[in-house]
């Protein structure tokens, strides 16, 4: 099964010079997250790989086989310097159009959720697209308010059911028939796959960890020098 990933990202809130190298070559230990995350896939048997290139493309061809790419297709395909996701994706479409179902994936974040469910839940179903739904890693306050401005609740994030976007997705090719150039994939794309009862979320408790922030590759960093828990390829999971 081919899996997709976003790579065009330029980092900038990755903190300063950041922005000189693209965002999924960003090491978290002594790799690139995108390593990282195509270990994750080849584990589960997913090794054929579709890279949307984006800004500084050519750092992510030239040193990204340095870390051994052998066992695996790769495929770098230019997606546009600015181009959203929903763009990107529909530029490789001629390259995963033929395949019962597609994996995609954002290129900044880890989690250790066992692969073969979110495949698994497509199939069965029939429908057009999942995705992983997640706890946000930050903290925040929510605030209500009620007449003249007056506080009537401050609660931390955690006492509500609040969910995010994980960015693992599995799709059917016919998720091209809900994309209309120019689009963002999760806006009006998956609207009309929400209207037509296609889109599901699976949840995941687990670990699940964002890179958007210097302060999330910095615990990344930590958590790479011992056992970290995305290392999947290393537990056997």
């Amino acid at each position: 099964m081919k899996v997709v990933l976003f790579c065009g990202g330029l980092g900038l809130r990755m903190g300063e010079g950041s922005a000189r190298v693209p965002k999924p070559m960003a090491k978290v230990g002594d790799e690139p997250i995108l390593l990282h995350i195509m270990r994750y896939y080849a584990h589960y048997g997913h090794r054929e790989f579709v890279l949307c290139l984006g800004y500084n493309g050519d750092v992510i061809r030239a040193e990204l086989p340095e870390y051994g790419l052998e066992e695996w297709d790769v495929t770098f395909a230019e997606t546009g310097l600015t181009s959203n996701v929903g763009e990107r994706l529909l530029a490789v479409r001629s390259i995963v159009e033929g395949e019962e179902l597609f994996l995609a994936n954002y290129g900044d974040g880890l989690c250790d959720f066992p692969l073969p469910r979110l495949v698994e839940r497509v199939q069965s179903s029939g429908k057009t697209a999942a995705f992983l739904r997640v706890r946000p890693t930050f903290f925040f306050h929510t605030v209500k308010v009620g007449r003249d401005d007056a506080v009537l609740a401050v609660e931390d994030h955690t006492a509500l059911d609040l969910w995010v976007n994980g960015g693992y997705f599995c799709f059917r090719p016919t998720i091209f028939d809900y994309i209309e150039g120019g689009e963002e994939l999760v806006e009006e794309p998956f609207r009309r796959l929400i209207a037509k009862g296609e889109l599901l979320a699976l949840e995941h408790d687990g670990f699940w960890a964002p890179m958007d922030t210097l302060k999330d590759k910095q615990r990344l960093d930590l958590l790479a020098e011992n056992d970290p828990p995305w290392a999947v390829w290393e537990g056997g999971a």
